[in-house]
Parts: structure tokens; C-alpha cells; sequence
């Protein structure tokens, strides 16, 4: 972890604070710290110490942090334990800092110290290096454990102030964590060889096997989807490696390494989830696919699609997380302004014809078509959908599988929804021929079909489907628009500051656009909640191009791709980076995070 550790002097007087004989913070000298500061009302003080026990098992942090007081300096401030221990922070002179378990190298930490020692004086190791280890503690003053500790480590300990709960939950969490896998590595009597890799070395006089369903495994993987679904994890891998497997999340479309187990203990973790998502466990050398539904610990359903891939030290795995709440959101939500949310809704709003959605994997193309076919599935209306594999299960459609297996593609998945009185099909992907076909004899006979294709923008759908062989013609009859998009991270608003704008820079990027120039922009800082990188969540950016009859004339057997670009852009068709920019503009996003994700428009 990035931990400021330059400040770690006690200023003086702050050790008043606790019990000369104990060195605990003592609930009457923290209240009366607290008045000197204007911190809290004298009545609120009197009225706690009156109902303070002196059998109470909770710290004089905790205490004041349950009274629920607001700051008597700004009303709006509460004065919880975040709150509290930061102004412990700075009266002793100790930095603070907020425990991230992705950047804590778990292994590393919990074998410091062992789990009862940590637990008696509440202190949790955070950081481990050659000579000296970094605890966090919220009692500063309660010193008994740290000389006869660094005695036995023969390091220094430097103290971080943390929030006593974050002390409580994560040393459990850890503890608990390195207990199951040092258990599951114990339980079974191979070493990495018992993995399949192409590296086999084969041991003689060595038998046993670590179990799928054996505990340490089952709570691992227990452990791994809380964490995931906790860290707000789009994607988790596990990638086998020769002796240390990884695990990595995907958060806000970046790969972030959370943790390392030997190699046996990532098989079994491999085999229990393979178990749980219905796969063949025996089958290691081709690839599979499953499916897992979960219920986090806010009593919600969580689906999960499942991918294995034989690699050289094992199989690797790969979860995409697919929660409700995220996947099917309101159109503000999904980054939609005003004026492309009228133009999308009155395209889905068509009763028939054909409406695209392109753009590259992992772009937020399964989110868009699921929330707009939400809005369309009334009890009067039969929504009918062809996906491989079925994204999230949704009760409001008429869902199917593609099972290459017994010859269910997509383009007999449309054929045999046609004979079930549809009004909207959505289909998967248009990837041949064959599903185009379909998919334009559906619309023909009176059905709305959306789908998606794989484009860099939104007039490339109009060239893919002339270079799969669907006649020019029916095109222009069947084709209602086309919805290019990308996701892009969004600054995080607990740390986001503005900045007055370059105008030279603004104009430079915007032309030959004309836009007002704003007066100021916002930029990524960094924080304890955005991890540093200065953005939290993300939102989409457009380009949606409608079938203008000027853009219908040009769809012939040899358009000219940028012809058609630059006809969509004089009807209205705003690019992917000019969307990006009025998000720049809005203060949500930055220059730089827009020209990762988009393709450079005409003429810029």
C-alpha cells in the first residue's frame, strides 16, 4: 500500500488522551478534546457520559461514533469513525489511512504476527518490508505489544491510525483467508507437479489430492465472489501460473492483482467453481462454458458466466458478473444526454425493422440492449431473444440458448421464434450470412429485431452487412439505425477538482467542431475511495446514425465508407469522441480517458 509514513511523531499533549496505567483512549479526555475543538455540543457530552458504562467492550471512538452527532462546525459533517480517527490523526501527529485489501499482499501481512496475537490488541499489519512492518491500530497510545514484537521480529513498526471496524472485519477477512489456503495446500500431499501443465514432472511415493468440496476450498471460493461482488469486479480471473497462481479483478475496465495461492489450491478452487457452474470437471484439455446464480450479502442475485481455457500450467477461468442492478439501468444511467436518449427511443419505439448495436467487447452493448428491451416488455408486447450464452436471465423475455451441439445457431434460433408470434426478437450477434437473412425476413414480416455487431463505429454496421452478402436494397428498406458505443470511466466525485480551461487545447481537440469553450474542466486526483486513480464507476459514450433518406441513397452495392460518414455527419450523426468531449465538458470524464477509447473522428 501507498502509505504516507513521513509523519509519525506524537505531537505533544495528544497522549493525554488515553489511561496513564493502560494507554487506552479514555472517553471523558476524547469528549473534552473534542469540545476544546467545537467539535461537539457540551449538552451531547454530558448526556454520553451520563450513559457510559464502564463495562462497555467498546472503544471511546466507537462510543461517541454510535451517538450519530453531527459536526457542531458543519451540520452537514457527521461525526462517525472515519471522521473520528482522522481527527485522532492529526492531534498525534500519525498518519491515517483507510485499509485497501486489493493492495494488501495478504500472505505477506498475516504472517507476521499470528491471527489471537493481532486480535487481543487489535492491531492489523498492513505492510511487510525487509526492515520494518507498518500496523494500523485506532488506540495510538496502547503501546504493551509493540517493543516485545519488534524484539521478536527484529524490525521497526511504524503506526497508521485506521477505523477500528475496517481493523475488526479485515482481520477476520485475512486471517481467515490464509488459514483456508494454508489448510488446503496442507490437506493435500502433492506439489505443483499434481497440476496438468505441459511442464508434468511426475513424483514417485506421493498420492493424495486436494478435494473441490474439501472446507479450505469451499471457503476460498466463498471468500473470492463476496470479495469480488464487495470491490464492484466486472470480470474475475484466475490464471494458473508453474508454483503461484493469480487471481485478478477487472474494476472499471482495469486488471487489478488481489491475490496469489499455490498452484494446487488454485486447481481446487478451479474444480469447485467448475462443480458449481455444471461443467465437466474430469475434462481439462478443451475449453467450457457455465453459468453460476449467487445471492450477495445484501440477500441479492448475482449471475455469473463461467469460461475455462487449457493453458500451459493448468486450466484458467474467467467470471464475468452480471448484477441486475448494474446491468439493466435507466437511460441517464447509462450515459444517454437528452438528445441521443429521443433519437434511441424513438428507434426502439419503431414497430418494425432492424436496430444495431456495435461496438468492441466488454463496451457495455449487452447493458444497452437489456435496459432498452426493459422499457419495451409490456404484458402487451412478446419479447422473444436468441443469445450465446443467455447474459442474464430475465423474466420479462422469452429467452434461448444457442447449443451449437444439436445445431441451434442463431439463424435457426430466429427461425423458430418467427413461429412464436413475436414482436421484438433480439438476437445475440449477427456473425453470417445465414442470421442476417433471418434477421431481415424477420423485420420484413412486421418484427422489430436488435442485435449486435462487432464495428469500430456506427456506418461500419452498413459495409459489414453489405460484406456478409445482404443486398444493398434490403438494407435500406429493413435498417431503422445504427448505436455505436464505448464505456468510459467517470471521475470519482470525492476527490474530482476543477480547473480553468485551455482554451488552445479545447479548440485543438473539438475541431472542426464548434463548441463553446467551458471555463473550467474537472481532473483526476486520487483518493482513498477511487483507490488513486481518480475515477469511480463508468458511463457510455455514442454515435448514433438514423437512416436519413440521404444516407439510404448512398447504401449501394459499392458505398464509399467515408461518403457515408460524412452524409451521417451533416444529417445530425454526432462521433464517439465529440460524445466524449461534451462528457469532458460536463466535468465527468477526462481528455485523455476519451482518446483511449475512440476512434479519431473525420476531419480531426
Amino acid at each position: 500500500m501507498n502509505i504516507p509514513l513521513e509523519k509519525s511523531e506524537i505531537s505533544g499533549g495528544a497522549e493525554h488522551f488515553a489511561n496513564p496505567a493502560t494507554g487506552l483512549l479514555e472517553l471523558e479526555a476524547v469528549l473534552e478534546a473534542l469540545l476544546q475543538d467545537g467539535l461537539i455540543e457540551e449538552a451531547n457530552s454530558q448526556l454520553l457520559r451520563s450513559l457510559s458504562t464502564g463495562g462497555s467492550d467498546k472503544g471511546a471512538l466507537e462510543r461517541i461514533a454510535a451517538s450519530g452527532w453531527n459536526s457542531a462546525l458543519q451540520d452537514s459533517q457527521k461525526i462517525d469513525l472515519d471522521f473520528l480517527t482522522k481527527w485522532l490523526a492529526k492531534k498525534s501527529g500519525i498518519p491515517w489511512v483507510r485499509i485497501d485489501p486489493l493492495k494488501v499482499d495478504v500472505p505477506a501481512v498475516t504472517a507476521v504476527t499470528s491471527s489471537a496475537y493481532a486480535t487481543r490488541f487489535n492491531v492489523i499489519c498492513i505492510d511487510a518490508h525487509k526492515d520494518y512492518v507498518v500496523f494500523g491500530t485506532a488506540e495510538p497510545f496502547y503501546l504493551e505489544w509493540q517493543k516485545e514484537l519488534s524484539r521478536i521480529l527484529n524490525k521497526e513498526i511504524k503506526l497508521v491510525i485506521c477505523n477500528p471496524v475496517d481493523i475488526q472485519r479485515y482481520l477476520v477477512e485475512f486471517y481467515s483467508l490464509s488459514k483456508s489456503v494454508l489448510g488446503a495446500k496442507k490437506d493435500q500431499a502433492v506439489t505443483s507437479s499434481a497440476v496438468q501443465n505441459l511442464e508434468q514432472l511426475m513424483e514417485l511415493g506421493k498420492g493424495g489430492k486436494l478435494e473441490a468440496n474439501d472446507s479450505h476450498v469451499v471457503s476460498i471460493v466463498d471468500w473470492l465472489l463476496q470479495y469480488a461482488y464487495e470491490q464492484r469486479a466486472s470480470d474475475i480471473h484466475l490464471e494458473p501460473r508453474r508454483s503461484d497462481g493469480g487471481v485478478r479483478f477487472r474494476i472499471d475496465g482495469v486488471m487489478q492483482q488481489v491475490y496469489d495461492m499455490p498452484a494446487p489450491v488454485m486447481a481446487a478452487v478451479t474444480s469447485r467453481l467448475k462443480i458449481l457452474g455444471r461443467m465437466d470437471v474430469a475434462e481439462k484439455r478443451r475449453p467450457q462454458d457455465g453459468r453460476l446464480k449467487t445471492r450477495n450479502a445484501d440477500g441479492k442475485e448475482v449471475e455469473l458466466r463461467m469460461s475455462t481455457m487449457p493453458t500451459a500450467f493448468g486450466e484458467k477461468m474467467v467470471m464475468r458478473i452480471f448484477d441486475p442492478a448494474v446491468l439493466v439501468k435507466d437511460q441517464e444511467a447509462l450515459g444517454f444526454d437528452g438528445r441521443e436518449a429521443d433519437i434511441w427511443n424513438g428507434m426502439i419505439k419503431q414497430p418494425n425493422g432492424i436496430l444495431l448495436v456495435t461496438g468492441p467487447t466488454g463496451s457495455g452493448k449487452t447493458t444497452t440492449l437489456y435496459s432498452s428491451l426493459q422499457l419495451l416488455a409490456t404484458p402487451e408486447v412478446n419479447v422473444c431473444t436468441i443469445e450465446d450464452p443467455i447474459e442474464l436471465v430475465v423474466p420479462a423475455f422469452n429467452q434461448m440458448q444457442v447449443q451449437h451441439n444439436i445445431d441451434l445457431d442463431f439463424a435457426s434460433g430466429v427461425r423458430t421464434l418467427l413461429r412464436q408470434d413475436p414482436d421484438i426478437i433480439m438476437v445475440g450477434e449477427i456473425r453470417d450470412l445465414e442470421t442476417a437473412q433471418m434477421a431481415v425476413q424477420a423485420a420484413l414480416t412486421g418484427h422489430l429485431v436488435v442485435s449486435t455487431l462487432h464495428t469500430n463505429d456506427a456506418p461500419s454496421a452498413v459495409t459489414r452487412l453489405l460484406e456478409l452478402g445482404v443486398p444493398y436494397y434490403l438494407i435500406r428498406s429493413t435498417l431503422i439505425g445504427v448505436i455505436a458505443q464505448r464505456l468510459i470511466r467517470t471521475f470519482c466525485p470525492h476527490c474530482v477538482e476543477s480547473v480553468p480551461t485551455d482554451a488552445d487545447e479545447w479548440t485543438s481537440h473539438m475541431a472542426p467542431w464548434k463548441a463553446d469553450t467551458p471555463e473550467t474542466l474537472n481532473k483526476a486526483v486520487g483518493c482513498l475511495e477511487c483507490r488513486d486513480t481518480g475515477f469511480l464507476g463508468r458511463a457510455g459514450i455514442y454515435e448514433l446514425l438514423q437512416m436519413t433518406p440521404s444516407v439510404k441513397e448512398l447504401i449501394t452495392p459499392d458505398v464509399h465508407l467515408e461518403n457515408l460518414r460524412k452524409q451521417a455527419y451533416k444529417d445530425g450523426m454526432r462521433p464517439l469522441r465529440i460524445s466524449g468531449m461534451a462528457k469532458v465538458a460536463q466535468g465527468k470524464t477526462s481528455y485523455d480517458e476519451i482518446f483511449k477509447v475512440t476512434p479519431s473522428p473525420l476531419g480531426n
